[in-house]
C-alpha cells in the first residue's frame, strides 16, 4: 500500500478521483446527483484527507482503520441528512445496507482464510519450509529463483503478504550480509507474490471481489496463469545476472511441524473445494464454503486439544524445568501448558485490515451513491475505451491501494467483454509491484529488510517490472483472444 504519496500529488489526483468512486449498487430514478453539492466536495475532502492518514500510517503510526471508518460515517452521515431534508427518509438507508452485505461476504471469507493461515503458522508449517530451504545450501541465484518461484505458487492459496514475508525470512537468514543480493530477492519476491495472486480468486482481495461478483468464474481465472508467469519472469530474467554468483555455507537448524499441522493443511484444501461448490454448483455464495470449513478447523481444534491434555496427563503440576524436553507438542509456560486454541487463531487475525475494509467499501460506496459514478464511467470506459481504462486500473494501483479502486470498477460494472474483466483482474493484481510502495507485501517488505530493500532500490528496476506488466497485458491479449 501506498504510505508515501504527498499532499501535493494528491491535490493533483482529485482531477481523476471520480475514478476511485462507486455506486452502492442502489442507484436508480430518486437518486439525487450530489456531485456539484456541497456534500459532494465535502465528502470528497473527507475521503481524500483520511486516505492520506492511511498512506501516513509508517510515520504518524495511525492504524489505518481508523481514519476510513471515521471517514465512513462522516460521508454516509451528510448523504442522509440531505435526503432526509428531500423527504427521502430510506433511500440512504436501503444503500447503507447494500453495502454492509458486500462487507461482510468478505469479511467473513477472509476472517476464515486469516485463521486458516494462522493455524499453520502455529503448527510450524511455515517455519518448517524455512528451515528446510536454509539446510539445502542453495547458492544466491538459485535461492533468487526459488524463493520467487515459491512466491508465485504459495500466494494462489495463501495471502501475498504472509508469502512475501515468508519468502524474505529465507533471504535474510541466509544472505543478510549481502545488501544487494537482499534487495534484489525483495524486489523478485514483491513480483511474484502479486502475480502468482492475480490468477486465483484466493490471491487477492481483488480476485476474490471479482469472483465473488460472479463475473469470472473459478476455473476461468487459471487463462491468467500464463500472463501472470510473464509478468513475473521477465523482471526476474532481467535482474538474474545482477544477482551475486556466491554459495553461502548451509545452516543446520530444523524444525519439524507441530503434531497435526499436515491435517491442517488438508482442511484448508478441503475448505477451499467447499467454497468453489457452494458458488459453482449450489449458487450460494462462497463465504458459507469457507464458513463450514472454518467449523471443521474448529472441530478439528477441539481434537487436537483433547490428545493434548491426553498426552500432557503425566506431567501436571510439574515446573517448566521438570518437564522432559520429549514430551510432546505441549510447550509448558509455569507449570500450566499451551494447547491449540481456535480462539486464540482468531483473535490473531488482521483485524485492522478487516476493519479498513468496512471503511474503504463504505466510503467509496457513499462517493458513488453520490453521482460520481457516471463521470468515472463516461471518462473511462467510454471516451478512453476499456483497454487503455483497465490498463490504467494497474497503473493506479501502484500508487493508491487497489482494493477501492477494483471495488470502483466492480460497482461501475461497465459494459465490456469477459477478457476485459480478465484483463482489469490482472492488472489491478500486478500493478502494485511497479512501486514498493504500491502493494501490501511491498511495505511490509520494506519494514523486514530495513536498509537493503527499500523505495528508491525497487524504483531502480521499475522499467523491468513495467516491461514485464507491458508483457503480460499483451500476452494476456493475444493467449485469451477468444474471451474479447
Amino acid at each position: 500500500m501506498n504510505r508515501h504519496l504527498t499532499a501535493a500529488f494528491w491535490a493533483g489526483l482529485l482531477a481523476l478521483f471520480p475514478i476511485l468512486a462507486s455506486a452502492s449498487g442502489m442507484a436508480g430514478e430518486k437518486n439525487l446527483d450530489l456531485t456539484h453539492h456541497a456534500v459532494g466536495y465535502l465528502s470528497l475532502a473527507i475521503f481524500a484527507v483520511s486516505y492520506l492518514l492511511v498512506m501516513a500510517e509508517e510515520f504518524t503510526h495511525l492504524r489505518k482503520s481508523k481514519p476510513v471508518i471515521l471517514a465512513a460515517g462522516i460521508i454516509w452521515g451528510s448523504i442522509a441528512w440531505v435526503y432526509a431534508n428531500h423527504g427521502l427518509n430510506h433511500a440512504a438507508e436501503e444503500a447503507v445496507r447494500h453495502n454492509l452485505l458486500e462487507f461482510a461476504e468478505l469479511f467473513l471469507f477472509l476472517l476464515a482464510a486469516m485463521t486458516y493461515i494462522n493455524a499453520m503458522a502455529e503448527r510450524n508449517v511455515f517455519e518448517a519450509l524455512r528451515s528446510w530451504l536454509i539446510r539445502k545450501g542453495f547458492g544466491f541465484r538459485q535461492l533468487f529463483w526459488l524463493t520467487g518461484l515459491l512466491a508465485f505458487f504459495i500466494s494462489p492459496v495463501a495471502d501475498n503478504l504472509t508469502t512475501a514475508l515468508l519468502m524474505c525470512a529465507v533471504i535474510l537468514a541466509v544472505g543478510a550480509d549481502n545488501a544487494k543480493f537482499v534487495g534484489l530477492s525483495c524486489i523478485n519476491i514483491v513480483v511474484a507474490a502479486n502475480a502468482g495472486g492475480a490468477f486465483s480468486p484466493f490471491g487477492d482481495i481483488t480476485t476474490l471481489m471479482v469472483w465473488q461478483k460472479g463475473l469470472v468464474d473459478f476455473h476461468e481465472f487459471f487463462d491468467l496463469f500464463i500472463p501472470a508467469t510473464v509478468n513475473f519472469v521477465v523482471p526476474a530474467a532481467l535482474m538474474h545476472f545482477a544477482v551475486p554468483n556466491v554459495k553461502p555455507a548451509p545452516s543446520n537448524e530444523v524444525i519439524p511441524v507441530k503434531m497435526g499441522g499436515f491435517v491442517v493443511i488438508g482442511l484448508f484444501l478441503v475448505t477451499i473445494v467447499m467454497a468453489v461448490s457452494f458458488h459453482n454448483f449450489l449458487h450460494m455464495p462462497p463465504v458459507l464454503g469457507m464458513m463450514t470449513g472454518l467449523a471443521l478447523l474448529k472441530l478439528y481444534g477441539y481434537v487436537l486439544k483433547k490428545r493434548a491434555h491426553l498426552e500432557d496427563a503425566p506431567y501436571e503440576g510439574l515446573a517448566d524445568h521438570e518437564v522432559p524436553l520429549d514430551s510432546g507438542e505441549i510447550v509448558q509456560r509455569n507449570g500450566e501448558p499451551e494447547h491449540f486454541d481456535i480462539f486464540n487463531l482468531l483473535a490473531r487475525a488482521e483485524w485492522d485490515t478487516l476493519m479498513f475494509f468496512y471503511g474503504v467499501i463504505l466510503c467509496v460506496g457513499g462517493l458513488g451513491f453520490i453521482g460520481y459514478l457516471s463521470l468515472a464511467s463516461q471518462v473511462m470506459y467510454l471516451d478512453w475505451g476499456a483497454t487503455p481504462a483497465n490498463v490504467t486500473v494497474g497503473l493506479l494501483s501502484a500508487i493508491v491501494d487497489n482494493i477501492p479502486v477494483m471495488f470502483a470498477v466492480l460497482t461501475m460494472h461497465p459494459d465490456m467483454s469477459h477478457g476485459q474483466w480478465l484483463l482489469v483482474t490482472l492488472t489491478a493484481g500486478v500493478g502494485g509491484s511497479l512501486l514498493s510502495i504500491g502493494s501490501a507485501a511491498g511495505v511490509a517488505l520494506m519494514g523486514q529488510a530495513r536498509g537493503m530493500y527499500t523505495f528508491f532500490s525497487h524504483l531502480k528496476w521499475t522499467p523491468a517490472i513495467a516491461l514485464g506488466y507491458a508483457a503480460s497485458i499483451y500476452a494476456h491479449l493475444w493467449i485469451n483472444a477468444a474471451h474479447f
